[in-house]
């Protein structure tokens, strides 16, 4: 039976620049992979595609989220270093091995929860520069969250990376999974519109199919984010691209 499901919305965005990847290894070592492309053209959605599912193949074979993206991430790097490839994308990939804790590791503001206890456990810190400038008495929004201070496709390297904004350019999370629970990784598009409506996404995650239920939650966010954009002003209804994978962990 399949533990996995994915789903996409273009939101009112005229493409889709995010992919997602699973690859799994003969030990059941499983990648999961998400990217949330930056820009409209469909070069950058065939980018994402390749970088997604290389990304998975590596972080699968290697057992570990990290090495994944590193990997990669460098291979990107150099590419941008010499000016051949100019596409970007937050990615996000967690690692699950039969036995083994839960790897995760991130460059940008896509996102992994762990749903279980009835709550969504937020695994990432968006490396924004909210981050870098949270809400403050002077500054109620903080900085600016869709400046990315990281992502799939950027020149630079860790060290450039923690001076500026005091985040490695890759970061990463470990999980101990003691019982069944539920994964979610998921593109702005698709998490911010629930943050900001304060809606709870373990709720929106329960289903018990997870075809219907990451369907449905793509879905949601963006007739959210078009309410809330039409509510504000109704001269600029906008919803980004929504993109989640969700997938059943077992310890």
């Amino acid at each position: 039976m399949r533990t996995y499901a994915t789903a996409q919305h273009t939101g009112t965005d005229p493409g889709q620049c995010d992919a997602t990847a699973v690859c799994a290894s003969p030990d059941g070592t499983r990648a999961y992979v998400l990217l949330d492309g930056i820009g409209r053209r469909e070069k950058t959605h065939q980018w994402a595609l390749g970088a997604a599912r290389h990304i998975a193949r590596t972080a699968a074979r290697w057992c570990d989220a990290e090495a994944g993206l590193r990997y990669v991430y460098n291979l990107c790097r150099d590419d941008a270093i010499h000016g051949r490839v100019g596409h970007k994308a937050a990615a996000v990939v967690a690692v699950k091995a039969p036995g083994e804790p839960l790897t995760v590791a991130w460059c940008g503001d896509s996102r992994a929860y762990l749903m279980e206890r009835g709550i969504a456990v937020r695994l990432t810190e968006d490396h924004n520069k909210r981050r870098v400038y949270p809400p403050s008495a002077t500054s109620p929004y903080g900085g600016n969250r869709n400046h990315l201070t990281s992502c799939l496709g950027s020149a630079r390297a860790d060290a450039d990376v923690r001076r500026r904004y005091r985040h490695p350019a890759v970061e990463t999370a470990t999980r101990a999974i003691t019982g069944p629970c539920r994964l979610l990784l998921a593109s702005d598009g698709a998490y911010e519109p629930f943050e900001d409506a304060r809606r709870c996404l373990f709720t929106e995650c329960d289903g018990d199919d997870l075809m219907p239920t990451v369907r449905n939650l793509v879905n949601l966010a963006v007739d959210t984010a078009v309410k809330t954009s039409r509510s504000l002003d109704p001269n600029q209804v906008y919803a980004d691209n929504a993109t989640a994978l969700l997938a059943d962990l077992a310890p």
